[in-house]
């Protein structure tokens, strides 16, 4: 099968009051879910688990161990990570059930910057994986990723797709199962967010902010 470039969305959205580690001294990071495996996301992929854990370990024992795991903002349509658009590195991963997360810096670069700027106005964005691959169609507009999946980078965005993925800023070290974040959420936005979620699986499209 021939590859192709496969751009994938998950949403990352600050909860609570950011704080800001005090890696490198002072840089902000942020902690989310990257990706999902086995369940269809908007795109109407479906990542296989083992598939995406092999490509996880991959990218743990090279880019991450090699401090070299730079994402950009905003997609590019290459397979090149363009290093004067690079806003963040990330610094781990690990899976809780078949969901991937992460912990990401955010560098003082220029689109660092911009960035952090967004996480501190308490917006949300999206992060997005981009690999090389093929997929197989299994029915009902549902495309499988392939075993050739070779994966490239995650980078931040304004379009997510894959939905239930939220960004907790850290506050300290080891934060992932210790620290408790406050969430201020009414009915009115709880109910939107179900509706949106659900007409975007539906459609394929996420039209509804």
């Amino acid at each position: 099968m021939n590859k192709q470039l496969l751009i994938d969305y998950s949403l990352f959205k600050p909860i609570g009051m950011l704080k800001e580690g005090m890696r490198n001294g002072g840089a902000m990071i942020v902690v989310g879910k990257l990706s999902s495996a086995d369940i269809p996301n908007a795109n109407k992929r479906i990542y296989p688990f083992e598939i995406l854990k092999e490509q996880a370990k991959r990218y743990a024992e090279g880019p991450i161990k090699e401090n070299r795991s730079f994402g950009e903002l905003d997609h590019p349509d290459t397979t090149i990570i363009n290093l004067k658009n690079v806003s963040h590195i990330i610094l781990e991963i690990w899976w809780e059930g078949k969901d991937l997360y992460g912990r990401v810096e955010i560098l003082d670069t220029p689109s660092g910057e911009i960035l952090m700027k967004l996480f501190n106005r308490n917006l949300s964005v999206g992060i997005s994986s981009r690999a090389l691959g093929s997929v197989t169609q299994i029915g009902e507009g549902l495309m499988q990723v392939e075993d050739d999946l070779d994966l490239i980078c995650w980078d931040f965005v304004s379009t997510p797709s894959n939905f239930g993925s939220y960004m907790k800023p850290e506050l300290q070290t080891g934060l992932r199962e210790s620290v408790q974040y406050s969430v201020k959420e009414d009915k009115y936005s709880r109910a939107h967010s179900l509706i949106r979620d659900i007409i975007c699986v539906q459609s394929g499209v996420c039209c509804i902010k």
